[in-house]
């Protein structure tokens, strides 16, 4: 009976057990490709940033311990990230009628942001070293960690990049940059403990970090910017743009068309056009000219959610639109 009951119970514990590993990966597969990536980077950064703090410490290295650091600091940014995420995947509503798309592009810009501090923080601890003449111990599971921090680190670019590609996301762009730069840190990292394991000389460890915190900070230069100009309302690509003049152009129940404005919030590509058509056309007419032009725009990028709001105008009233716009209050009509 006793026996009974112990393997009841036991069983009972493993189907328990089974069915919770089974309800959390299904629920990890139920996650967008962005989500699910910003969920294995941080678990990937934070096994990084233990094995990386407990050789640097022990072994006195600045520039491991730079990297335990940045690693830290990856960790921190990618838990940020899918909440970001999570954030701009909610659907527009009442009160956010746009959705809430720059998330993305504040994320973006805290993300840079914090890289740059790093990078400051890397610089001032090899200043340190440099000046204090501090000797590097444990060369050898310093080395050793490098290099599984450098393989496991570029395989997880490769998937960064690959849903990168795949979602056009304006936060995995900036995390898989965010850990392309870590391997090129990584790699001089290895590089400056391999010349002091050779040679002796400390300093170059201190001459390395002061090395990565610079190249560290150029790069989160292109994350901040980008996500600015996201905020700022600036137009898509040109390229785009012309591609959409052309779709316009190209309809041949369209007089012409003015006024078109672009931008985006990394997610959503909002679109608005004055379309010139004929002056007695039917209403029906002039939506169905419109979805055609619409189809077409927005099968130039199918990643991209599409927003466009076309205007309907019996002759060319750019120069009204425009004194408007300059804030004048009387407008003359043509």
């Amino acid at each position: 009976m006793i026996k009974i009951r112990i393997y009841w119970v036991v069983s009972l514990k493993w189907y328990t057990s089974k069915n919770r590993r089974k309800r959390e990966n299904m629920f990890f597969k139920s996650m967008s490709p962005e989500k699910r990536a910003t969920v294995v980077a941080s678990s990937v950064a934070t096994l990084l940033t233990l094995i990386k703090f407990f050789i640097g410490i022990a072994s006195g290295s600045v520039a491991v311990l730079a990297s335990a650091i940045d690693s830290l600091l990856d960790t921190l940014i990618s838990v940020f990230n899918f909440f970001a995420i999570k954030k701009s995947e909610e659907e527009a509503n009442e009160k956010f009628q746009y959705g809430k798309g720059k998330v993305q592009a504040i994320a973006a810009v805290i993300e840079g942001t914090v890289i740059s501090m790093s990078g400051l923080y890397i610089i001032y601890e090899s200043i340190q070293k440099a000046l204090d003449g501090t000797t590097t111990g444990l060369l050898t599971p310093a080395i050793i960690v490098m290099l599984i921090s450098i393989v496991v680190t570029f395989t997880l670019v490769q998937y960064l990049l690959k849903v990168a590609k795949k979602t056009d996301n304006l936060v995995i762009k900036s995390d898989a940059l965010h850990y392309q730069t870590d391997l090129w840190s990584n790699g001089v990292i290895l590089l400056a403990l391999v010349v002091v394991y050779v040679t002796g000389w400390d300093i170059v460890d201190a001459i390395f970090g002061f090395g990565i915190g610079i190249y560290i900070i150029y790069s989160a230069y292109e994350i901040i910017v980008e996500g600015i100009l996201i905020l700022l309302d600036r137009a898509i690509e040109r390229e785009m743009v012309e591609k959409i003049e052309a779709i316009i152009d190209a309809h041949e129940e369209v007089n012409g068309y003015h006024w078109l404005k672009t931008r985006t919030d990394g997610t959503t590509n909002f679109i608005e056009f004055h379309l010139v058509l004929r002056p007695k056309l039917y209403l029906i007419e002039a939506h169905r000219i419109s979805d055609e032009i619409e189809e077409k725009i927005m099968k130039l990028d199918t990643k991209k959610r599409w927003v466009i709001t076309p205007h309907y105008d019996p002759f060319d009233d750019s120069a009204i639109n425009n004194c408007y716009a300059s804030g004048q209050n009387f407008c003359e009509r043509p």
